[in-house]
């Protein structure tokens, strides 16, 4: 299972995910939110970081020339699109794009089933609420390109190993404070997610 560390805001924390296993990182680019980080601030951590990683830029209501052009300023490689969007909105971002549904009910599980897609618990403000979704929406499913975020911790990842999710995709379950990681946690949530 993949794991991806979101909410990096320093070269520490990303080194100490990195250490650990993780196999992306996640670069806030939306200001209201407490994990922001500058897309100059995310190249200056980008550029120190080994290859083979996937740098993640998370975006909410912009347009396509905006995560166009912070991704290939910041060094991403992956722009996540944490809004509702349609299709054609997709086809013009000229960028590699992951989906994320923002689910409310167990329909919302299945929407875009064809493609790799992030599944987040719904919550107004917009990602590291700590809202976890039920689990039992994903029973009898094919999870294989679903990659899991909401309320994951190293407490409870273990719950959700049997599911064959793609990935897991965590923030505040592995923080001291907003954008600031505790590196122990780090370390546990990721070696049991792999385990």
């Amino acid at each position: 299972m993949r794991v991806k560390i979101c909410g990096i805001t320093n070269l520490d924390d990303a080194k100490i995910a990195i250490s650990a296993g993780a196999d992306a990182l996640g670069f806030v680019f939306y200001p209201d939110s407490p994990r922001y980080i500058d897309p100059k601030e995310a190249q200056e951590i980008i550029q120190k970081l080994p290859p083979f990683i996937e740098k993640v830029g998370l975006f909410v209501n912009v347009t396509q020339d905006i995560i166009h052009d912070v991704c290939v300023l910041s060094g991403c490689t992956l722009a996540q699109i944490h809004f509702d969007a349609d299709s054609e909105f997709f086809k013009h971002v000229r960028f590699p794009t992951l989906r994320v549904i923002r689910a409310q009910k167990p329909e919302d599980v299945q929407l875009f089933c064809d493609e790799y897609r992030l599944i987040d618990a719904y919550c107004e403000s917009y990602g590291g609420s700590g809202k976890r979704l039920n689990l039992q929406w994903f029973d009898n499913i094919d999870c294989s390109k679903i990659i899991l975020a909401g309320g994951l911790t190293p407490d409870n990842i273990e719950d959700v190993k049997a599911y064959g999710f793609y990935g897991v995709d965590v923030s505040s379950g592995v923080e001291l404070s907003p954008g600031q990681k505790d590196s122990q946690k780090v370390i546990d949530f990721v070696q049991k997610a792999k385990a």
